[in-house]
Parts: structure tokens; C-alpha cells; sequence
């Protein structure tokens, strides 16, 4: 099985990209979340390789092995994300591609398959559900979003996840497998600021409160075939907020609800995913 590992120079960083399986089958962008890497994928993209796709998946930026951004303002959805996965298909002349977004990958890929459909086949939206479904969502989710919060505590936050050994992000993803890695990876100089920028550059209460226009953050409608899929020990995200998703695609909508399984669908059930992703793609190819 070909995998490359490629560092790839686009929109002003360096990012490291897993490129998997022969390069002339139907190509599909994996985006994992926070606190994640590539390697999220790492169960997964074999089983879709084999089914007969390639498989791309980059450290987002600040994650992995891709380059952290100099400042907060960096990590803006649209200028930062956005912009760099269009660029990594451009160098690897992806012109069209089945989507996948978890967790913070998620709200990536619902903004990339909204705005530029053309782009895309596909998308797949794991545990985070569309903006604005998470903002109406129910009470349960606001307790959930909690970690939200304190991510917003620049310079705090970051001392309370490294102390005692990073014993709060131990306990906060504590059935996430491998996070030593993680820890190590994050460890490094800069990394654990960078992914705390995700949510500060993104989700400030000024953003969620004021009223939308259309066609800006939030409120973009999706026009693609779109499979939602929920697990139902997640500890972070609701299942309301991804049902609700529907009402923001304007084309084929498919909800999945995966028993027993927490948040980290990726690592945890990878066989039953890639299933859900071959089935979808071999419908909307």
C-alpha cells in the first residue's frame, strides 16, 4: 500500500500530509479535531484504501507536524483552515474530493462543503454537528461545552492542562487511547497554545451572540450529499445539535447514531466508520 508522508508549502506554513493508496482512485479528505493529529486516522484509512480510495489527511495547523501560526488571528476558520486545505488539494491537484470533518475538523469541513461545493463530492461531518445547530441546541449541550469556556483563559488554561504531570487533560480525555502521545506532542514549544487558538480565534461569545448574516459564519447552507454521524457516550457534543444540522443541507441528509461508542469515533470504531464512509460514498460517488 503506497503512503507518502508530504510537507507541503501553502498559504504562508509548512503542513504535514499523510497521502495513502494509489494516486489515480477517488481521493477523500480526512480533517481530524483538537487535540489530534493525522494519526487520528491512522485505523481507518487502511480499510478505505482497500475499498479502493486514496486517502489524504494533514496536521492541521499547529497540530502534528504542520507549522504553528504566529498569532491568535491565524486560526480563523476562513483564513486559516479553510484556505490551507483548498491549498493542499491545489499541490496535489485534488480537484474533487469526498469530505470528512471530527470534532474541530468538523466545523472545517461543514464551511469548505458549503462554500466551495464544487470542490467536493461528499461531506462527512463526525460528532460536531453545523454552527449554528450547536448554538441552538438544548441546555445539555451548554453543560457539555463547559471546556469551551476555559479555553477562552489565555495563559491560564494552559498552566492548569500542564500541571501535575497534565493531569486535567489526562482526566478530560480520559478515554481517548494513546494520549501520552498526545501529551508529547503537545509538549513541544508552542503546540498546546496553537490548539487552545482554535477556539479563541472561533468561539468567542461576541461571535455566538451576534446575529448572523447570510452566508457568513454559521450560516452557510450546505448543498452536498451529508452523513452526520453521533456516538452516544460522547462527552463533549450532543446529539441534538447534530440532528438539527439537517435543517442547514439543501441536499441528501443521512444521520448515523453509533451505540456505545464515545467521542473519539476515528480510533474507536474505525471498522464500523469506514463502513458508514464507504456506503456513503458509493451512493453519492
Amino acid at each position: 500500500m503506497r503512503r507518502e508522508a508530504k510537507r507541503i508549502h501553502a498559504n504562508g506554513l509548512t503542513h504535514f500530509v499523510s497521502d495513502t493508496g494509489p494516486i489515480d482512485e477517488p481521493p477523500a479528505i480526512l480533517l481530524h479535531g483538537f487535540p489530534e493529529s493525522h494519526a487520528a486516522w491512522d485505523r481507518v484509512a487502511p480499510r478505505l484504501v482497500e475499498a479502493g480510495y486514496r486517502v489524504i489527511a494533514p496536521d492541521l495547523r499547529g497540530f502534528g507536524d504542520t507549522d504553528v501560526a504566529a498569532t491568535t488571528a491565524d486560526y480563523d476558520l476562513y483564513t486559516g483552515a479553510v484556505e490551507d486545505v483548498l491549498a493542499i488539494c491545489d499541490a496535489l491537484n485534488v480537484q474533487r474530493a469526498h469530505l470528512v470533518g471530527h470534532d474541530f475538523g468538523a466545523p472545517v469541513a461543514w464551511i469548505l462543503a458549503a462554500q466551495y461545493p464544487d470542490r467536493f463530492i461528499s461531506l462527512t461531518a463526525l460528532s460536531a454537528g453545523h454552527v449554528r445547530a450547536f448554538l441552538k441546541a438544548d441546555g445539555d449541550q451548554l453543560r457539555k461545552s463547559w471546556y469551551i469556556l476555559f479555553h477562552q483563559l489565555r495563559w491560564f488554561c494552559e498552566a492548569a492542562y500542564r500541571f501535575n504531570n497534565w493531569a486535567l487533560l489526562r482526566w478530560h480525555w480520559a478515554n481517548r487511547e494513546g494520549i501520552d502521545e498526545i501529551i508529547d506532542a503537545m509538549s513541544r514549544p508552542g503546540r498546546l497554545t496553537a490548539g487552545l487558538n482554535w477556539y479563541r480565534a472561533n468561539i468567542s461569545l461576541a461571535r455566538m451572540l451576534k446575529p448572523p448574516a447570510p452566508g457568513t459564519f454559521g450560516e452557510e447552507i450546505v448543498r452536498l450529499p451529508t452523513m452526520g454521524v453521533w456516538s452516544d457516550q460522547d462527552r463533549y457534543l450532543g446529539e441534538r445539535q447534530m440532528r438539527l444540522s439537517e435543517r442547514f443541507v439543501d441536499a441528501p441528509w443521512r444521520f448515523e447514531r453509533l451505540a456505545g461508542v464515545s467521542h473519539w469515533i476515528p480510533t474507536e470504531t474505525p471498522d464500523r466508520l469506514a463502513a458508514l464512509l464507504i456506503d456513503h460514498w458509493s451512493r453519492h460517488g
